[in-house]
């Protein structure tokens, strides 16, 4: 297929387009920067809502995963707004101008997040459970909202409810190692929190059998089958690097240095399961937490 790849440079992007490749699918990057290869790349400014919308035709699929960056400074007005409209105004932008074309893509996979379920304890969320309340839900919501005109125009739609991705590229793991690696880490808040993970093999993995699996549409939580808790996950990255966990970051101590976003992101509670992929067939290579981590950082 023919496969137009937004966000490409991103952490997903870029192990995601040479997986395409080697698959045998031609990819085509939607990119806001200069273009450098007129076969290779297409112009977009979602901000100013421009897009190169004749260069559109004759895609066979979108693989959507442009967003800003959530986990990146302090959570103010302005970055919630970049936050938000980067997501919903992208892909409305995107969706419009595919919906548009004379040769409609068959295939719209969209990304999301498990933050669209918001904090819910203990309670085990799959793709039918009710979206929560707060700033990532309701971005959320809007986001997969937001492609409706390309599903309406006949394309199957897949919005793919991302889970903590781990790599050994960056993303939050890269941001846990410092502290751990030198016997600083420990849980945060209270450590009963769940975190849904995924390793970012199995994430590529689950992108490439969404496109090729013509059943599979609506929501997919992109998550491995064993969530834990942060207490958990402390022990376990402590154990893989054979260093202390004993330096907790109490939730006041959170939401001083991070705002809202410690609500959100660190302190929230989210155990998903992921049972659209699971009831596809799809197999993950890395459900065991500990055994992933010893594959990315090759301990």
């Amino acid at each position: 297929m023919k496969i137009l790849v937004t966000g490409s440079h991103g952490l997903v992007g870029s192990q995601l387009v040479p997986s395409l490749t080697n698959s045998g699918h031609k990819v085509v990057r939607l990119i806001r920067s200069q273009v450098k290869a007129p076969n290779e790349e297409i112009n977009w400014n979602p901000r100013k809502g421009s897009i190169e919308q004749n260069k559109l035709e004759n895609l066979d699929g979108i693989v959507h995963l442009a967003g800003e960056n959530i986990a990146t400074g302090r959570w103010t007005e302005e970055k919630k707004t970049l936050i938000r409209d980067s997501r919903v105004k992208g892909t409305g932008l995107l969706a419009l101008a595919l919906s548009s074309l004379k040769r409609k893509p068959k295939v719209f996979i969209s990304a999301s997040a498990i933050g669209f379920y918001g904090n819910n304890g203990n309670n085990l969320m799959n793709e039918q459970s009710p979206s929560g309340s707060g700033f990532l839900s309701e971005t959320c919501r809007a986001w997969e909202s937001a492609s409706k005109s390309i599903g309406n125009a006949g394309a199957r739609v897949a919005h793919l409810r991302f889970g903590v991705i781990l790599s050994d590229k960056g993303g939050a793991l890269s941001k846990m190692l410092p502290p751990f690696s030198f016997g600083l880490g420990g849980k945060i808040g209270t450590g009963r929190q769940y975190m849904s993970w995924v390793a970012i093999n199995d994430v590529v993995r689950a992108i490439l059998h969404v496109l090729e699996n013509k059943a599979l549409h609506g929501p997919i939580n992109v998550v491995a089958p064993e969530p834990v808790t942060n207490l958990e996950f402390t022990k376990i990255l402590g154990k893989v690097l054979s260093k202390p966990t004993i330096f907790p970051m109490p939730a006041f101590a959170a939401r001083l240095l991070f705002g809202e976003m410690a609500d959100e992101l660190l302190l929230a509670s989210t155990r998903v399961e992921p049972r659209q992929l699971n009831n596809s067939g799809f197999a993950f290579q890395h459900s065991n937490l500990e055994e992933t981590l010893r594959f990315l950082l090759k301990k």
